[in-house]
């Protein structure tokens, strides 16, 4: 062996392997398997064979089968495309179906709502456009959406075009069709909502947006590829049932401290005096009970100018009505009323106090915006009580009703003529 040999077999690296037993090759290596190989000398140097295929033995223990990743990667497009939800789609509206059990002519009277010419269903056709299958449903009311959508999902077609599609998640859209269709392009999560100013739905860019003018009025806005279509609208299912009218927080003003209100309003009507009087109704949130107070005032028979009292102005006491008198006047609420009686509080007037029963109007003010409610909603009934027994002399009978059962109504009208002397009151 040369010296030079020497030099490289002493600067090799042992990795564990045999001693090294003639010549080393280092790209020879990687091309050896174990021990099945065969020696041959070539010009006096030893190399490694490998075996060939037909000569070599396979472990069938060792083989490893490679992963099906498509078929993992189909299954779990398939998984996640059932959970999501359908889109129900039409003139540049979109919203998701969150009720998949509902028929198609379900949702198309529930879309009417805000698409009048979804209403009649004979013009009225569906199709399903599920990635690059399309479908028309031939029987909306009996067809689901949700069975539907699960019977494309398990066809071969379908399956199919994701092998080929590039997007393996696609949407299911539910699109009705009809005979006149105004169409739109603004993609939204929800299609609809109610504005507090014209601004904001121009921002929001909604196909339908309800909005409140300063007129009172609300109005419905429509964005197509058209232009924006503005109306009046009443009876909207975006807005809530609301009724005008006083939702008390506090009790009813106790009966008998109403009658003693009466009672001094009558002082002033009677004694040949016809004055009006006033007095305000405080309540007490530490006592927890109402307090009458008469405040200094300037009265004629057709007027009252007072002062407020000083005593009632912190914050232990709520404002919380006017009474004043008529004398032997109608109860009625004048221009005069209306331009003092600004602040939000109730308001009430009593008069025709020289007869038995007195007018009583109560009404509310919200800012200057007035409306009228009956006084039992904050007074209480002025009832007395009356004995027990007087109730067991009352019979209970069913008027209209006399005669043999099964008569005609005819007969039982003719009865009724005949018993009554002028009947003509009973029209």
């Amino acid at each position: 062996m040369s010296e030079q040999e020497n030099k490289l077999n002493e600067n090799a690296i042992d990795l564990g392997s045999k001693p090294i037993v003639g010549d080393f090759d280092p790209f020879a290596a990687d091309e050896t398997i174990g021990d099945e190989v065969s020696d041959s000398t070539i010009s006096g140097k030893t190399t490694k064979k490998r075996p060939s295929p037909e000569t070599m033995e396979i472990d069938d223990s060792k083989a490893k089968t490679p992963p099906v990743i498509a078929s993992k990667e189909t299954e779990d497009t398939k998984e996640d495309i059932t959970e999501k939800l359908p889109i129900f789609e039409y003139a540049g509206a979109e919203e998701n179906i969150e009720d998949t059990s509902k028929t198609f002519d379900e949702l198309r009277i529930e879309k009417a709502v805000d698409f009048p010419e979804l209403e009649d269903g004979k013009r009225v056709s569906w199709t399903v456009e599920y990635g690059k299958v399309t479908k028309s449903v031939a029987d909306p009311k009996g067809m689901s959406i949700g069975k539907m959508k699960s019977e494309i999902e398990s066809s071969k077609e379908f399956t199919d075009s994701l092998k080929k599609a590039k997007v393996k998640n696609p949407d299911c859209k539910i699109k009705p069709r009809v005979t006149a269709q105004s169409k739109g392009t603004i993609p939204a999560e929800s299609y609809k909502g109610v504005f507090v100013n014209i601004e904001d739905a121009m921002a929001a860019d909604k196909v339908i947006s309800i909005v409140p003018a300063k007129d009172g009025k609300v109005y419905e806005i429509r964005s197509t590829e058209m232009g924006r279509f503005i109306t009046s609208v009443s009876g909207s299912d975006m807005l809530s049932e609301i009724r005008a009218g006083f939702m008390p927080a506090l009790p009813l003003i106790p009966k008998e401290m109403m009658l003693r209100i009466i009672s001094f309003f009558r002082y002033y009507t009677f004694q040949g005096l016809g004055k009006e009087v006033l007095v305000n109704v405080y309540w007490d949130k530490t006592n927890r009970d109402y307090v009458i107070d008469t405040p200094e005032q300037t009265v004629t028979s057709v007027s009252v100018h007072s002062n407020s009292n000083d005593d009632y102005n912190d914050g232990r006491y709520i404002h919380y009505m006017d009474i004043h008198s008529h004398n032997s006047m109608k109860a009625f609420f004048s221009a005069v009323d209306d331009a003092d009686e600004k602040a939000t509080r109730l308001y009430t007037v009593i008069g025709n106090l020289h007869r038995f029963m007195p007018d009583i109007k109560t009404r509310i003010s919200n800012g200057g915006k007035f409306l009228e409610i009956d006084p039992s909603e904050v007074f209480e009934i002025a009832d007395i009580p009356f004995p027990d027994d007087w109730k067991e002399k009352v019979i209970f009978r069913n008027p209209h009703t006399e005669g043999r059962i099964g008569a005609t109504s005819k007969e039982l009208w003719s009865k009724l003529k005949g018993s009554i002397d002028n009947y003509e009151i009973c029209a």
